[in-house]
């Protein structure tokens, strides 16, 4: 590609055309032309694209080549469409191991080499409802710790979380400043209760007002809704929580081996 010189001084790379020699698919050619503006940052993050009649005028294609290579790259995530407004570059969402491995999001945050802060919203002592008391196999009533945090990854709204952990197991919890701290790391660091395993769960549920005002989305847009509890060695139920996670911002990558008992298996996914 022939690098043209700018105003600034500067050089950038020539446009890419359409290719009318090559049997490669017109809307395939348009598709990588945009896919490369975004990665080389001619496109950025959060900026609108040209309405369809202006890209078909630019490129000398039909109106169905262009809105091919668009709904491609929307399903690839890497265009976002929004209703009366037209098409922009999507943020860059964080990729999650959360129902993999049984760590954090902190973990995954700070491995991407990008930061994580939370606002503590409740820090406080209560009775485990019927629902805790069964996750956290305690009698009803029992004390627990609950904890929620708003959690922003580089200082954007991410997820809503909701943790309990038995006031029996860290009641020095309470006094800890949970804003830039891992609750994993320090369950484990200051109150020696190590996870050895989780079981969670993860469906699509719609943000309610309160939910869509704290994340900076609409009322009803999609969310992530993790659910999980955490064991210890010996198979006590340490920890749980429910994480409500921006849909537009989150994916969660698993990596699955086929049993060999596969026949015979639990199903993962349950219809509802």
């Amino acid at each position: 590609m022939t690098a043209v010189d700018t105003d600034a001084g500067r050089t950038v790379p020539a446009e890419r055309t359409i290719d009318r020699s090559s049997p490669t698919p017109y809307y395939h050619q348009l598709k990588e032309i945009l896919r490369e503006q975004v990665t080389t940052g001619v496109l950025k993050p959060g900026d609108q694209l040209d309405g369809e009649h202006e890209l078909c005028r630019r490129y000398g294609v039909s109106r169905p080549v262009v809105r091919q290579a668009l709904a491609d790259l929307h399903r690839e995530d890497v265009l976002d469409r929004v209703r009366g407004r037209g098409t922009f570059v999507s943020q860059p969402r964080t990729s999650q191991t959360l129902v993999q491995f049984v760590h954090g999001l902190y973990d995954d945050v700070v491995a991407m080499g990008r930061t994580l802060r939370s606002e503590v919203r409740q820090l406080t002592v209560e009775p485990a409802d019927a629902d805790i008391s069964q996750r956290l196999r305690v009698p009803p009533n029992t004390p627990v710790i609950r904890i929620a945090r708003l959690r922003y990854v580089d200082d954007e709204p991410w997820v809503y979380t909701v943790s309990h952990v038995p006031f029996a197991l860290a009641p020095g919890l309470l006094k800890e400043d949970l804003t830039d701290q891992s609750l994993y790391h320090l369950l484990q660091e200051r109150f020696g209760l190590q996870i050895q395993r989780s079981d969670r769960t993860v469906e699509a549920q719609q943000a309610d007002p309160q939910l869509a005002k704290d994340l900076q989305i609409k009322a009803g847009d999609a969310v992530l809704k993790l659910g999980s509890v955490s064991f210890t060695a010996d198979g006590v139920p340490m920890e749980t929580f429910v994480a409500y996670h921006r849909g537009d911002r989150s994916r969660f990558e698993v990596s699955l081996t086929r049993s060999a008992k596969a026949s015979s298996s639990v199903p993962l996914v349950r219809l509802v």
